[in-house]
């Protein structure tokens, strides 16, 4: 609810910032911009939260430029002006991602802020059929028993299955498999109109049938090199029950790697990547995560990956095993969109085994600045923005982080998401000032 009246000022907010001619003073280097602590964010929270680095609230460049971020900024713009376009947005880490609760306030603020702009939402997976935390805006339920396999723990090798982006695969041996899909508790629930399956590789032994919506099917097409069935339906659906039948009476099991839900609506989706666990290391060893990112390729890539690469004793971290892993990841995002912006955020201060402060937080912000100014790209540094070293306990202490000085309580993280939205507002008025000139 608090989201919702936050994004009724926005929408006011908005006529300043792509309209108004008031700005924050134009600056021909994005290094020496000058943020005010507050754009959009209520200035209540500096009473309520006092502990709160606010001045460090923004998407911070250390170079003069970003071709990366000024190509992502005009896009975004022209999203919003023309009322016609996509753009792809990814968000990766751990298990703050995968619950999936400050990135839905994001994703909704952007599908609900500006109107006619329901964008789509793209990558969904079952995770409570794999006995794991399943985000809350989504459910998937089904009669059959599956097997679920996470990367953290099922190393691929062990497990002879090639992870893709959601971390996770589920299977099921049964002849007859149904599964249902449907929104709750979210205001934003984009149209989907078709349905891209993630499965297993090669000729697929299973007959798809979607009950009631069966009528609606235009067409639907496979692809055995990919391991992917495309469903395409004539009118948007804003749910699905599908039923997948073997052919023939000895087959392989199902493989089930996630679902890409889009439409022909324009907007933006913002998808959630997490795995709990995970570090970076995790996501490189996910053998078809660049095949699948391809297909569905992001214009702005955020990283959130580092609370696990940085959860060991001192002496066993190696922060240039970290950039070196970091900026693996970073170079996978740029094969497959050279034009792609990303922001590297540094991970929320933390203590290892809740007694020991963690110094390898601050670490591995040295290893994200260093590559933020290499690639030209942007960086959100939380564990600043916190408070830096052993300030979680001064979040737990009023209630923001929970008791294991790693995870948020829910208030936590959804006034994490009202820090981010700010802080991606003024970059959105950062390069208004520095490029739209001619306003």
């Amino acid at each position: 609810m608090e989201v919702r009246k936050e994004m009724r000022k926005i929408k006011a907010l908005i006529l300043l910032l792509f309209i108004s001619s008031v700005s924050f003073g134009q600056n021909d280097s994005l290094s020496t911009y000058q943020f005010n602590d507050f754009l959009y964010l209520d200035t209540i929270y500096d009473t309520l939260y006092p502990f709160v680095d606010y001045s460090k609230n923004n998407f911070k460049f250390y170079t003069k430029e970003s071709p990366n971020f000024e190509v992502f900024y005009k896009k975004f713009k022209d999203v919003i002006q023309t009322k016609k376009g996509k753009l792809n947005l990814y968000h990766i880490g751990g298990s703050h991602l995968q619950a999936d609760i400050y990135t839905h306030d994001i994703r909704t603020f952007l599908q609900e802020n500006w109107e006619g702009l329901p964008g789509e939402r793209g990558w969904v997976f079952p995770f409570n059929l794999a006995k794991s935390n399943n985000p809350g805006n989504y459910r998937f339920t089904s009669d059959n028993h599956w097997t679920g396999y996470r990367s953290v723990k099922n190393k691929p090798k062990k497990i002879g299955f090639d992870y893709g982006i959601s971390g996770y695969i589920i299977t099921c041996a049964d002849s007859a498999i149904n599964l249902k899909f449907k929104y709750r508790k979210t205001t934003s629930k984009p149209p989907i109109q078709r349905i891209r399956i993630f499965h297993n590789i090669g000729e697929f032994p299973y007959d798809i049938n979607f009950g009631k919506d069966e009528i609606l099917i235009e067409k639907i097409r496979h692809d055995k090199t990919l391991g992917m069935t495309d469903v395409f339906f004539t009118d948007p659906i804003d749910s699905f029950d599908v039923q997948f039948v073997q052919k023939f009476k000895e087959v392989p099991e199902l493989e089930l790697y996630g679902f890409l839900l889009t439409n022909n609506e324009s907007g933006f989706s913002y998808n959630a990547i997490g795995v709990n666990g995970a570090g970076l290391y995790t996501y490189l060893d996910n053998i078809r995560f660049e095949e699948q990112l391809k297909i569905y390729p992001p214009d702005f890539f955020a990283y959130s990956v580092g609370t696990n690469d940085g959860n060991v004793p001192y002496n066993d971290f190696k922060p240039e095993v970290y950039r070196q892993n970091l900026e693996e990841m970073i170079q996978m995002a740029l094969r497959v969109n050279p034009h792609c912006a990303l922001l590297l955020t540094v991970p929320n201060d933390s203590y290892y085994r809740r007694r020991y402060l963690n110094r390898n937080i601050a670490r591995e912000r040295e290893m994200i600045i260093q590559l933020a100014e290499k690639y030209q790209m942007a960086v959100w540094d939380l564990y600043g923005i916190m408070g830096e070293l052993g300030s979680s306990k001064t979040w737990r202490n009023n209630q923001l982080m929970r008791s294991d000085l790693i995870h948020f309580t829910f208030e936590g993280y959804h006034f994490k998401s009202r820090l981010f939205i700010d802080a991606f507002m003024k970059f959105l008025k950062q390069f208004e000032d520095t490029y739209d000139i001619d306003r």
